[in-house]
C-alpha cells in the first residue's frame, strides 16, 4: 500500500466523510425511528385502552338489557294481574247489578200486583155496593124507608 497513491487517500477521506455524515445520520435517523417506535405504542396502549372501555360499556349495556328484559317481563306480569283482577271485579260488579235490577224488578212486579189487588178489590166493592143500592132501592118502600130514617136518627142521640 502506497501511502502516496491519491486512491487510497481518496478512499479514505471517503469513509471518514460516510463515517462522519453517517454517525449523526444513523442517530437522527434512529431518534426518528425511536419516536415512531414510541408513537406507535402509545397508539397501541390507547387502542388498548379504548378496547377496555368499549369492553366495559358492552357489559354495561347487555347488563342494562337483560334488566330491561326482566323489568319488561315483570310489568307485562303486572299487567296481566290488574287485567285478570279487574275482569273479575268487572263480572263481580255486572254480577251485583244484575242481582239489584232482579231485585228491583220483583219488587217492580210485587207493587204492580198489590196495586193490580187493591184496585180489583176497589172495583168489587164499588160493586157490590151499587148491587147492593140497586138491591135495596128495588125492594125497599115508603114505610120501610122512613123506619130506618127513624132508627137511624135515634142511635145518634
Amino acid at each position: 500500500m502506497d501511502l502516496h497513491d491519491p486512491n487510497l487517500w481518496v478512499a479514505v477521506g471517503f469513509v471518514i466523510l460516510v463515517a462522519g455524515v453517517c454517525r449523526p445520520a444513523g442517530r437522527a435517523l434512529a431518534a426518528m425511528l425511536d419516536g415512531r417506535t414510541e408513537a406507535i405504542r402509545k397508539s397501541l396502549d390507547e387502542a388498548a385502552s379504548l378496547r377496555e372501555d368499549a369492553q366495559r360499556l358492552r357489559t354495561e349495556y347487555q347488563r342494562k338489557q337483560r334488566d330491561a328484559a326482566k323489568e319488561t317481563a315483570a310489568m307485562i306480569e303486572r299487567a296481566r294481574a290488574d287485567a285478570e283482577r279487574i275482569s273479575k271485579e268487572g263480572a263481580a260488579k255486572i254480577e251485583e247489578a244484575m242481582k239489584r235490577r232482579e231485585r228491583a224488578a220483583l219488587e217492580k212486579i210485587a207493587r204492580a200486583e198489590a196495586e193490580a189487588l187493591r184496585e180489583v178489590r176497589a172495583a168489587s166493592i164499588d160493586i157490590a155496593l151499587a148491587a147492593t143500592r140497586h138491591l135495596i132501592a128495588s125492594r125497599m118502600d115508603q114505610p120501610m124507608s122512613d123506619a130506618m130514617i127513624d132508627d137511624a136518627i135515634a142511635n145518634l142521640h
